[in-house]
């Protein structure tokens, strides 16, 4: 059965990859970024903005959504590195770091809740982090503030859209081996380490898009077997 996919975050790392496979597995793609998206029906948005926002839900219309995915995600200038500084992070930074990956989740669910449940089994994923998990947090406070708030966000729209039968589930992975990853372990930036298959973490997001109506999905953490620094 084809399912319309909205991708948050469609033109790089997870979320090129998230859309790339949706459309080549035959589902109808939108993705929403600010750069080409990689695969599928490009919209053109900074969800870090407001008017961002609501070009994005205007593209969107009425048009009944399966599965929003929030795939994309921002963090501080040397994030994940040993010359991280959270003392040269600024106000601006953080600012924009919440918006992207707090603030816009919240607005976008909630301008798309009635898309969400014309479908008959609709579920919204977001992309977390271990960084959100307890006792996992990293020293990037704002992004991990993020991350901390994106589970909370779920928990709060399962009860708040408790009669609109949409499945919330939040995927707090490791390191994934995006590119951009892949990149920072052989430059050195990132300590050797074998990080999550791209492959495992779309096998997991479809295994919930084939769940029925009847189970809730909460957080799924995957973690590296060995890593020194996942976040």
């Amino acid at each position: 059965m084809i399912k319309t996919v909205l991708v948050i975050g469609a033109s790089r790392g997870i979320g090129a990859a998230v859309a790339e496979h949706f459309h080549n597995t035959g589902n109808r793609v939108l993705g929403v970024s600010r750069s080409p998206a990689v695969a599928g029906e490009w919209i053109q948005a900074d969800i870090g903005t407001s008017d961002g926002l609501q070009h994005l839900l205007k593209e969107i219309g009425q048009t009944p959504i399966d599965a929003l995915l929030f795939m994309g995600g921002i963090w501080e200038k040397n994030a994940f590195m040993e010359s991280f500084d959270f003392q040269k992070s600024t106000e601006t930074e953080t600012r924009r770091i919440i918006s992207v990956n707090l603030i816009a989740p919240i607005e976008i669910t909630k301008g798309l809740s009635n898309n969400l449940s014309s479908a008959s089994n609709p579920r919204a994923i977001y992309m977390g982090s271990l960084s959100g998990i307890d006792q996992r947090a990293s020293p990037e406070v704002a992004y991990t503030a993020s991350k901390f708030g994106l589970r909370g966000v779920t928990q709060a729209l399962r009860l708040t859209l408790k009669n609109q039968n949409i499945g919330f589930t939040v995927i707090n992975p490791g390191n994934v081996a995006t590119e951009e990853v892949l990149e920072d372990i052989e430059e050195g930036r990132f300590h050797k380490q074998t990080p999550i298959p791209l492959q495992d973490l779309i096998s997991t997001i479809e295994w919930i898009l084939t769940l029925s109506s009847s189970v809730e999905v909460g957080d799924i953490n995957l973690s590296q077997k060995k890593a020194d620094n996942e976040h």
